[in-house]
């Protein structure tokens, strides 16, 4: 499989790279805990969960078109199809739309999954974010009320409690519990224009879908009021209901990027409760250390360009038709 990725971007002229495992900043994410390290009295370093900061510092140095194929770590994040170490692919493409780069994801998945009787027998279907929601419960998912997620939690999702759930939070669990497991097994799924809140590290655009409505199509003031809000320009890939990648176009706004960073440490900062029944709160995540360097590269200019990350040991485990990462790992989490 790395033979055959290689060959893929070397065919298309991408170069690729290396970049530190360990740095002097961690990911800000409040969804991603980084891995310290101790540096013998010295300032903690961090065990990268992804090479995008330092990928992406490449990019504003002059690098072009890159890859990287990386073991990264995350912790807490073990499971049937999870292992706290793991193998990423992550590239970018300079000049790239992240509908372009869609394509690229789609022409390399479906060359390495050819040798795989059976798995992509269908045509790539790309989606929106809002028109998945419109289908399943409809409701755009982009000006929904807090009122109606907490309905269709209720009606869709058994035994979920929703107190104190925010409205990203029910909308996530609606997409992993009623609409991802829906996905086709036959085809390669690409979701894309999420909320403006889901955004991490992607650009910003004006949506520019209307609710179609079945009952009254005449009702144009209500189709207009369901376009010209924010969307997120990332997708997700899947097969059939795993997830296998995340792409971006990427922000290059130097403030943008400095000021998400900022958020997510203050998210990370919030006193979260157990649940209703419990009065004691939850630590609070630790503060990490924004990544400094990044941040100057992405002010001495970021080309516009797209990217994604692609998790190969998922990738590798529907390749050999394996079950389990348990199944394709020689030593799993549990038994390094």
């Amino acid at each position: 499989m790395l033979h055959d990725i290689r060959a893929f971007f070397a065919e298309r002229g991408v170069l690729e790279v290396e970049t530190p495992a360990l740095s002097q900043a961690a990911n800000t994410d409040p969804a991603i805990e980084s891995f310290p390290v101790d540096n013998a009295g010295g300032p903690l370093r961090y065990l990268h969960t992804s090479p995008e900061y330092p990928m992406k510092r490449l990019l504003a140095a002059g690098s072009g078109d890159i890859y990287q194929i990386a073991r990264v770590w995350r912790q807490g994040e073990s499971g049937t199809r999870h292992n706290p170490e793991f193998n990423l692919l992550e590239w970018y493409r300079v000049g790239f739309s992240y509908q372009q780069l869609i394509q690229e994801v789609d022409e390399l998945l479906t060359s390495l999954f050819s040798s795989l009787p059976g798995a992509l027998q269908k045509k790539s279907k790309i989606i929106s974010y809002q028109q998945l929601f419109l289908e399943k419960f409809g409701f755009n998912p982009h000006t929904v009320n807090h009122a109606d997620l907490a309905a269709a939690i209720d009606q869709h999702i058994s035994g979920l409690d929703v107190n104190g759930l925010t409205d990203q939070a029910m909308l996530d669990a609606l997409l992993t519990h009623c609409i991802e497991p829906q996905f086709d097994n036959k085809r390669l799924t690409f979701v894309i224009d999420y909320p403006a809140d889901q955004s991490a590290l992607a650009a910003l655009k004006v949506n520019e879908e209307i609710k179609e409505k079945k009952e009254d199509k005449k009702d144009k003031k209500d189709k207009e009021n369901n376009k010209g809000h924010l969307v997120a320009q990332r997708f997700e890939v899947y097969l059939g209901p795993l997830e296998l990648g995340n792409g971006y176009q990427e922000e290059t706004d130097y403030a943008r990027n400095q000021q998400i960073l900022a958020r997510e440490n203050r998210t990370r900062m919030q006193v979260v409760l157990h649940d209703q029944h419990d009065d004691q709160q939850q630590a609070k995540q630790a503060k990490m250390p924004e990544d400094q360097y990044f941040l100057a590269a992405i002010k001495a200019g970021l080309p516009r360009c797209a990217g994604v990350a692609i998790g190969l040991d998922r990738l590798l485990m529907l390749i050999a038709n394996k079950k389990t990462l348990s199944q394709l790992i020689n030593f799993s989490w549990d038994k390094a």
